[in-house]
This record gives C-alpha cells, structure tokens and sequence, in this order.
C-alpha cells in the first residue's frame, strides 16, 4: 500500500561543490541561511530571497557576488540579527528534479556549514527519486525524520489543473512569507486573466483549508 502514501521527510545534505551556497557557508559555518521563495527568470535562472545571519547590513553582497553562479545580489533590508538579499543565481540541478516532478519546493530552507535542511513532500516514487539523487549527491546524508499519511487524508480533492496551478503559484514564490510574487505578475507569468487567477487560487485555499480541518477532526 505504500504508493497509496504521502511522505514527508526532511533531509540533511551536504551541499555539492560548485554552488555558492556550499561554498560560502562553509567558509562561514557560524553564519545562518533561510532561502524563503524562488522564481524563476529565465532559462536554468533563479532569484531566490535570503535571510543570512550577520552585521552590519549588507556585510555578505560583496563576497556573495564574487561566485561564478551568482549573476546579481541586491541587498533588501536589516531583519532581525541579520539582512535580507535578493540574489539571482543559476540553478542547482535539484530543481531540474523537482520540475520533472512537478513538485513544489518546500520553503524555508535551511542552510549551515555547508549543509542543507529542507523538507520533501512527496509521493512515494517521486520521494525514491529525490532520495537517490541526494544520497548520489551526499553519500553521508542524513534523513531527519520521515511521516507517511495516506493520500486521502492529507490532499484535498483538487482537479489536475487545480493542481498544476497550485504547484506553479507555490515555484513562483506565491505563497511564500514574504510573498515571491504579486498575484498581477503570476497571472501574467501563466497568461491568465488576474480576475481568473485569484478565483482560481480562492477554491484551492478553501479546498486545502477544509482538508487541514478534516485532518484535525480525524487525529493522527
């Protein structure tokens, strides 16, 4: 019965030498990092914002500029004990994965010491591939923790477009805190209509909200 199961694992890989963010938080192992959104903005590019650790405001840009994947780093603003840059960077073929896939990233993401943290969710043929290709990416990995809840009590009835929509909004940064994307940019992203974006992504919220309300009911 296992492919009738959702799994939701959170992993902890080494990054792969030859990104930046490998690179540079090894050198800086005390520093955090929060990767919070991605969109993408062209062939095999991304701009992702980051919350990374450190004083003063804007301390990393330079250096963070310096890596051969990294095409433009904008600093936004002092958050907390640290700032938040805006970086456009190629990228890392784990995304490719995942549009194969056509599953959405799951954010934050949590980099330190060379290391990631991030959360799959998955069924169980996609989680094998996502789980080969970062034990081919870090033979040491280490799986965090792993659930499995059957598909009926954590997906909500949404059609296939419903779907396709939800995991489009969710790789554009939609849903991301702070948000990755206005809702006029998303609709002209997928040219649509705004008017018909926003009923559209209403009735997937409500369909996701009723399921979290199910599952609550229904306990563990």
């Amino acid at each position: 019965m296992t492919p009738d199961r959702l799994f939701i694992a959170t992993l902890r890989v080494r990054i792969p030498p030859g990104l930046w963010t490998g690179s540079f938080s090894s050198a800086h192992p005390n520093v955090r990092i929060e990767v919070l959104n991605r969109t993408e903005v062209g062939p095999g590019v991304s701009v992702s914002d980051y919350w990374i650790s450190g004083h003063p405001p804007g301390v990393w840009a330079r250096e963070i500029t310096g890596y051969s994947d990294v095409a433009q780093v904008d600093t936004l603003a002092e958050v907390g004990e640290g700032t938040l840059y805006r970086i456009t960077y190629d990228n890392p073929p784990v995304l490719a994965l995942y549009q194969q896939l056509r599953l959405p990233v799951q954010f934050p993401l949590r980099l330190q010491g060379g290391f990631i943290v991030w959360e799959i969710v998955a069924r169980y043929a996609d989680f094998q591939r996502i789980m080969a290709h970062a034990r081919a990416a870090d033979p040491g990995m280490t799986l965090v923790s792993i659930r499995r809840r059957p598909l009926r009590t954590h997906l909500p009835i949404l059609t296939d477009a419903q779907h396709e929509l939800l995991n489009q909004a969710m790789a554009a940064g939609y849903f991301a805190v702070p948000r990755g994307i206005t809702l006029t940019a998303l609709a002209r992203k997928l040219n649509r209509s705004k008017s018909g974006i926003s009923e559209s992504i209403a009735l997937i919220e409500k369909k996701l909200f009723e399921t979290a309300l199910r599952s609550e009911n229904q306990g563990p």
